[in-house]
């Protein structure tokens, strides 16, 4: 089930931004009204959630919104906290109202999901996994048939015995490469692992490749999202189309 929103919102995005960046920002503008007063939200990371974070500030700021947010990452927090949205912990939350993420690919339908290039998808699926509803936030550009199509699978490792672990995932057919930081050293994550950066082409089936992923010793987790996102708000040329899990 589709339907269309916030035409004139992209009519209104600042010229300044690329035309992929309005789409992403209409996206999230239109994701935002969902979120109201008293809710435990789950902040995703990532450029077009950074559009999200801005106008729940807004928000915040503007229309007296009374939340507590979950940030997905360090760099997540410290764009929250210097908008002034108040931030909390799995220690006093343990449940999610809403999480509001974005996403590298988007399969519409089952609405199946890679993420992970902004080096966040541990804690992002932890927020995810904890929460009663999942909104993801695209633009038209992240949309595919297959997952896969577009971008490798990102699969978080333990430092420790890393070379055994791309092993196992060279035997799956993934054609693992490390993923390195602007310092040509192995980007480190939040929770101070390594990325291997999987190539394993169109996926005719993602549950499988997940399952063989989910039983890989040495592997933290993997960017495969499936079944998480309740939603999708898509922001495209003709104004963000908004879709429903399809079960």
């Amino acid at each position: 089930m589709m339907s269309v929103v916030g035409t004139t919102e992209m009519m209104s995005a600042p010229m300044t931004l690329s035309q992929q960046d309005q789409w992403k920002k209409a996206a999230a503008e239109a994701a935002a009204k969902l979120v109201e007063s008293g809710m435990v939200v789950g902040l995703g990371t990532g450029s077009t959630a950074a559009f999200l974070i801005a106008a729940l500030a807004r928000r915040v700021e503007e229309e007296n919104l009374r939340i507590v947010g979950i940030p997905t990452s360090e760099g997540t927090a410290a764009q929250a906290r210097a908008l002034n949205i108040p931030l909390t912990t799995f220690a006093e939350h343990t449940e999610i109202d809403l999480t509001i993420d974005g996403a590298d690919e988007v399969m519409l339908g089952p609405l199946y999901l890679i993420k992970g290039h902004g080096g966040a998808l541990l804690r992002e699926k932890i927020v995810a996994a904890a929460s009663k509803r999942m909104a993801v936030i695209a633009d038209e550009t992240k949309i595919v048939e297959r997952l896969g199509s577009l971008v490798t699978l990102p699969v978080e490792v333990v430092p420790y015995g890393w070379q055994a672990t791309q092993k196992k995932l060279i035997q799956l057919e993934g054609k693992p490469a490390m993923r390195l930081g602007a310092d040509k050293k192995p980007y480190i994550t939040d929770g101070g692992h390594y990325i291997l950066d999987c190539a394993f082409g169109p996926m005719e089936d993602p549950k499988e490749i997940a399952h063989h992923l989910d039983h890989v010793v040495g592997v933290v987790e993997h960017g495969l999202f499936l079944k998480y996102a309740s939603e999708a708000f898509i922001g495209g040329a003709a104004g963000v189309k908004v879709s429903k899990r399809e079960s």
